[in-house]
């Protein structure tokens, strides 16, 4: 549960509750999502902000690149103020805005090729499950899956200031008690989240 939403669904699977490095899991893959997935009253929600606007539930909206599902906005956002609307010439992350809110996702797994030059890969399945033949996945209980993979999540207002720096999204998420960041914690299971999911359609990797 989140603050504003409480989910409904039972499930007989427990979450990981440690720190991954705990459980010797390590990031597989780094992506962000246009919008919130998750839903935060007060924080990304339907009255939150941002240069294009913000919507009342997820729907598409035409971009440059095709079809993007749209999400929450965080409420940060002040379009008199020219941290938030200074452009930004992205080397890396290309198609970002300055002003917008995003949600940058971190799949762990231990069965990760953790340590190698192999240990990012896309799609981030691949990188989960890189170490495990099919044999031995198949396998796995939803309980084994649920204690050796899972997703950090953590939300960003994109601004053009460097007082707002952090050297190093690829590791991790942020960390940093002064900000509030990675402190106020929500840990679940469920689906991986995507284009072909809904509340009907659940990943068939669940219960990640």
């Amino acid at each position: 549960d989140t603050k504003g939403f409480k989910g409904l669904l039972e499930v007989d699977v427990t979450p990981n509750t440690k720190n991954y490095w705990q459980s010797s899991m390590c990031p597989v893959n780094v992506h962000w999502h246009l919008g919130t997935e998750h839903y935060s009253v007060g924080e990304y929600d339907e009255n939150g902000s941002g240069p294009n606007g913000n919507v009342e539930v997820p729907y598409r909206r035409k971009l440059a690149e095709g079809e993007v599902q749209d999400g929450f906005r965080c409420h940060h956002y002040d379009e008199n103020d020219e941290k938030f609307t200074t452009p930004y010439e992205w080397k890396h992350c290309k198609g970002m805005v300055v002003g917008e809110t995003y949600e940058v996702h971190w799949p762990h797994s231990a069965a990760g090729a953790c340590g190698t030059a192999n240990q990012y890969q896309t799609p981030f399945y691949d990188g989960v499950f890189c170490n495990l033949d099919l044999e031995t996945l198949q396998t796995l209980a939803p309980q084994d899956i649920a204690s050796a993979v899972g997703v950090q999540g953590q939300i960003f207002t994109i601004v053009n200031d460097d007082s707002y720096y952090y050297p190093d999204l690829i590791r991790g998420w942020v960390v940093d008690a002064e900000m509030g960041m990675g402190q106020d914690i929500a840990i679940y299971t469920g689906s991986t989240t995507g284009e072909s999911r809904s509340n009907e359609i659940c990943s068939s990797y669940s219960p990640i």
